[in-house]
């Protein structure tokens, strides 16, 4: 016995989700990939659904991670547009090197020249 299922889906072409994915199953190759996307397309809906319903969080979470992407991203791009022009300014002396400063601690005066004899016993 084949352990092969078949699926009748449909499609109403006004809704435009469902327009957009029947565009996309018509003009795949049938023979090779139309179960394999369909197949594809289920799990995945399916995982991060049962996802959501674990974690409400789950996509709050992805979002963040996402914009950290995109900061982490627009920094990157910033610094080695920068890079250059800071490296030549620095190798022509006109960048001043960052040195910390050590705190200077004051020293206690020397009371042995003082007379203090003004002071009572």
């Amino acid at each position: 016995m084949s352990n092969i299922r078949t699926v009748c889906l449909r499609f109403n072409l006004d809704k435009p989700l469902h327009r957009a994915a029947f565009e996309y199953l018509k003009n795949m190759d049938k023979s090779k990939f139309y179960t394999q996307a369909a197949a594809m397309a289920l799990k995945d809906y399916f995982e991060r659904y049962l996802k959501k319903c674990d974690d409400p969080y789950f996509e709050t979470r992805e979002r963040e991670e996402h914009f950290i992407e995109q900061i982490v991203e627009a920094v990157g791009t910033a610094v080695e547009e920068a890079l250059p022009g800071f490296m030549a300014a620095y190798l022509t002396g006109l960048a001043k090197p960052y040195r910390q400063e050590t705190p200077t601690v004051e020293q206690e005066p020397d009371l042995s020249d003082v007379d203090l004899d003004f002071i009572g016993e």
